[in-house]
């Protein structure tokens, strides 16, 4: 069970939440404590502010104005300083404290990406990981000072006043301070069903933002294939559900807060009509009934709805659930004392690998051998292990045995950023973003001037292209590249790779989806880019890897077959049978 789960419904207790939200703001949690004891002191200031209304209304109600004026001063400096102490506290979020640490806990959660196994973020909607790096991460910090001060103002302030009244009348202030204990008790009941509807809250907000994402960056896709309305049906039931979610949570909301502030208002009136008694029975001063009736007032409204302030801390409950579950997930481990391999040939030694959420392994105790400088393919039919293959190189995750190593050294050994910088990889399908044409071939080097990406540029063949382009190589090419063809984001990323200028090179068939034309501009921009590497094709087409100098073809996650062209199509094998079936 994590963290968020108490013994009662699993609802974290206050203390437990704010020991949580002190953990995800790092630096800033004593920034924040320093804050939130600002505004309890600042609670309890007015209490006693309030509490010397008795006195100070004995006082002017007595006849003796002049005796009036010291409490008068009381009260007025009292509510001064707790102004000074809220005003002090606030700053947490005008001086931009709060900026800074929403900012420094996405840049935190984007760093744990980085970290985790990619087989394991790939297991997870795009919108759930912006609705933890935007939504929850803003849910938790934004908040907190907001809540926190209704919460004391609600809470402290009243029993600060209540405890000074004992003074003038302890059976009243012992009557008016019993009230918290039903308040708790009640909070305490409302809580776990509240808590709990507010998880169902986060998660269909999470689905339902997966589902706008996903039907945005398909419409295209959905229209072209005339089912775009099918889809659009199929979001509308995802919002439909996230709209029931929103109605049961107010229906069931509706009966606990009413009780509850039913309850709270009624207890306040039992105060005052104490009160009321006693100064019937000569037993209290009618100006000290006028103070507690005005302490009765002013706190009426903010206790009947303390558990309104409460949901506020179930959301931030759930959007730390959220972003604790995406720090819990192991990283990749790095070595203590990293190494650098000297040559680039890669090898498979007994590779067990399967994914989290796999029944089985994706490869089985898979060995081979590819050559530095060599072109090595990869075939097989769908879900034979030829991408797990391929991202095993690039670590994406680790193998469950066995192990990958770059001349000799096992991948886990070589720091991270020097392994990226070690291996290219050119996908069947790019991904480009909305920025210019040099920046989106810049990733592949971000250090390089623009004469070199323009070098490369011009040998992965961009340059006809982009002079044809609105504003030439400043051209923003839109979200995912819409303003170029498929050929022509093809050789935008291999220009990447050319920059980038790594030892390996690992090619999804890039150019199984273009035309003719299109094929023949990027085969001869792979030309440039393999030249001299160690090449891992991911082949579909068997007729692009007939002079490779290596083969090998898996199948159900092994390495079944592997040798050259001519000599597995002279033998009876599987190999044989996929050439066959390809050229009848």
């Amino acid at each position: 069970m994590s963290d968020s789960a108490a013994s009662s419904g699993g609802v974290s207790p206050f203390h437990r939440t704010f020991t949580r939200l002190f953990r995800a703001m790092g630096p800033h949690a004593p920034a924040l404590r320093r804050a939130l004891a600002e505004l309890a002191a600042a609670a309890a200031l007015q209490g006693a502010a309030l509490a010397l209304l008795a006195p100070l209304l004995t006082a002017a109600l007595g006849g003796d104005p002049q005796a009036a004026l010291p409490w008068f001063a009381g009260v007025c400096g009292l509510a001064a300083a707790a102004a000074v102490l809220r005003w002090r506290a606030q700053g947490f979020d005008y001086g931009g404290d709060m900026a800074r640490a929403t900012h420094e806990l996405r840049t935190r959660l984007g760093a744990q990406l980085r970290r985790m196994p990619l087989e394991r973020l790939q297991d997870r909607r795009t919108g759930e990981i912006s609705a933890a790096l935007l939504g929850n991460v803003d849910e938790t910090l934004h908040y907190v000072l907001t809540v926190a001060n209704l919460l004391l103002q609600a809470l402290v302030t009243p029993l600060v006043a209540a405890a000074g009244l004992v003074f003038v009348d302890w059976p009243v202030a012992a009557a008016l301070a019993a009230v918290f204990p039903l308040i708790l008790w009640l909070t305490r009941w409302r809580r776990p069903r509240q808590g709990e509807q507010m998880r169902r809250l986060a998660e269909a907000h999470a689905r339902s933002a997966s589902d706008i994402t996903e039907y945005l960056q398909g419409l295209a896709v959905l229209k072209s294939a005339g089912c775009a309305g099918e889809r659009a049906a199929a979001l509308d039931r995802s919002l439909t559900a996230l709209e029931a979610v929103q109605v049961e949570d107010h229906r069931r909301a509706a009966g606990p807060n009413l009780t509850v502030a039913s309850a709270t208002e009624l207890a306040l009136l039992a105060v005052a009509g104490f009160g009321l008694w006693r100064v019937t029975a000569g037993l209290l001063d009618p100006a000290a009934l006028a103070a507690v009736l005005v302490v009765t007032v002013r706190f009426a409204e903010p206790l009947a709805t303390v558990t309104a302030y409460t949901v506020v801390i179930d959301l931030i409950e759930a959007a730390l659930d959220r972003i604790d579950a995406l720090m819990a997930v192991p990283p990749l481990p790095v070595a203590m004392k990293p190494r650098q391999p000297e040559h680039f040939d890669i090898a498979f030694e007994d590779v067990t690998f399967s994914y989290a959420a796999a029944k089985g392994p994706a490869l089985r105790r898979v060995s081979a051998r590819l050559p530095e400088r060599s072109l090595t393919a990869l075939v097989g039919p769908s879900g034979s292990g030829k991408t797990s293959f391929a991202r095993l190189i690039q670590r994406h995750a680790d193998p469950a045995e066995g192990r990958v190593t770059i001349g000799g050294v096992d991948l886990r050994d070589i720091a991270p950023d020097r392994l990226d910088r070690l291996v290219s990889v050119v996908f069947q399908t790019v991904h480009l973003f909305d920025d210019t044409v040099l920046a989106n071939i810049r990733i592949g080097r971000p250090e390089a001037d623009d004469a070199a990406v323009m070098t490369a540029a011009r040998a992965a063949l961009c340059d006809g292209f982009v002079s044809r382009l609105p504003e030439g190589w400043q051209t923003c090419l839109g979200e995912g590249g819409a303003r170029l063809s498929g050929g022509e984001r093809q050789r935008i990323a291999i220009a990447r790779a050319l920059l980038k200028d790594a030892p390996i090179v690992i090619l999804d068939e890039p150019t199984a989806a273009l035309d003719t034309e299109s094929e023949v501009a990027v085969q001869v921009a792979i030309d440039a880019l393999v030249r001299d590497r160690t090449v891992i094709v991911i082949a579909h087409r068997l007729s692009t890897v007939r002079g490779a100098d290596r083969i090998l073809v898996l199948e159900a996650g092994c390495v079944v077959q592997e040798g050259r062209h001519d000599d597995l199509v002279a033998v009876s094998g599987r190999y044989r049978a996929l050439w066959t079936a390809l050229t009848g």
